[in-house]
């Protein structure tokens, strides 16, 4: 066979043409495509050949080659800026982190502002909640004791109870803490205005009750007959206490008899003045005389009531004396008490 039958020279065989690159996907595959580029194919080096035709038959290969690698370049360019146009289509759906301005100083200053009023409106709260508590919750829980109070004082003098040692004049010689002994009555608060008096004035004695002041004078004794008492909450039993005049009657009750006290005027041989405001350490207002010394002797039958003044404060004193206005009136004379009752 010679060389034009083989398509070379004898003894030689014809050059393997390259395998052809795998054919570009369809084009509805884009899921795929975009996911992963095709790898581009490499040529694998020509061998020389002898003749003529088989050089321009490698020639015309060669170009077909370069033309799909080409293609297959395009491919790829495209596919990335597919690839680039998705990624920035899922940029613009993800939120964008939002760049919070810099505080200037006004900011701050209405912060500041804004705290502070946050702050008062708390405090006005909890203040307002105290003063419910200290006028109302504790006026109501004082009234029911002093119901209790007063229910158990008639009982005792109903049944003449002999553990509370009477003098004969009707006063008292000595009452234990905490017990109630008589009641406080003043016109001119009122006709129902009746308070269980108690011996002593400690806290735990005033939140019941107008307290005695220990080791002053008993009802209808010679010195000074004196009370404390709460002006705002635990009762307020001497609330208005400003509003007395001279000349208002007092009435103590006992459980044998009726005393009447009249707030003084300018009139007191003495000089005790009716009415004065003075500090917490002046206890010179409770002497047997008012104002006297507290080792003194007595001068007449007084009658004093302390509270705190002004209200909702405990800074001062406001301070009322009365002097007794005539005998004991027996209650077996007076049931339903003294003519002075009904003059408020």
């Amino acid at each position: 066979m010679d060389d034009a039958q083989t398509g070379g020279p004898r003894g030689r065989h014809a050059p393997e043409e390259p395998a052809a690159p795998p054919p570009p996907p369809p084009a509805d595959d884009a899921t795929v495509w975009t996911d992963r580029v095709p790898a581009v194919p490499s040529v694998p080096p020509v061998p020389p050949t002898a003749s003529a035709s088989s050089a321009e038959g490698d020639g015309t290969e060669d170009d077909a080659s370069a033309d799909r690698v080409t293609e297959d370049r395009v491919t790829e360019d495209d596919v990335a800026a597919d690839r680039a146009t998705a990624d920035h289509a899922v940029q613009e759906d993800e939120p964008r982190a939002v760049r919070r301005p810099e505080r200037t100083t006004g900011d701050l200053v209405r912060t500041g502002i804004r705290g502070v009023g946050q702050l008062l409106v708390t405090a006005g709260l909890v203040v307002l909640l105290f003063v419910v508590y200290e006028v109302w919750v504790t006026d109501l829980t004082s009234d029911r004791k002093q119901d209790a109070l007063s229910s158990e004082l008639r009982e005792d003098w109903q049944g003449d109870d002999p553990t509370v040692p009477t003098l004969p004049s009707g006063g008292l010689s000595e009452v234990p803490l905490g017990e109630g002994f008589a009641f406080i009555r003043i016109p001119r608060f009122g006709a129902d205005y009746v308070k269980v008096v108690l011996e002593g004035t400690d806290e735990d004695e005033l939140v019941e009750g107008p307290g005695h002041y220990v080791d002053s004078a008993m009802p209808g004794e010679q010195g000074n007959f004196a009370l404390a008492g709460h002006r705002v909450g635990k009762g307020s039993p001497f609330l208005d206490l400003d509003q007395l005049q001279a000349g208002d009657p007092i009435v103590i009750e006992t459980q044998t008899d009726w005393y009447v006290y009249r707030v003084l005027g300018a009139d007191d041989p003495n000089g005790v003045p009716g009415q004065q405001i003075v500090l917490p350490t002046d206890v010179s207002v409770i002497a047997p005389t008012p104002n006297g010394p507290l080792d003194g002797p007595a001068s007449g039958a007084y009658l004093t009531l302390t509270t705190c003044h002004p209200k909702f404060s405990a800074r001062e004193r406001l301070i009322v004396h009365a002097v007794l206005d005539g005998a004991a009136i027996p209650k077996a004379e007076a049931p339903d008490g003294p003519p002075a009752l009904s003059e408020g």
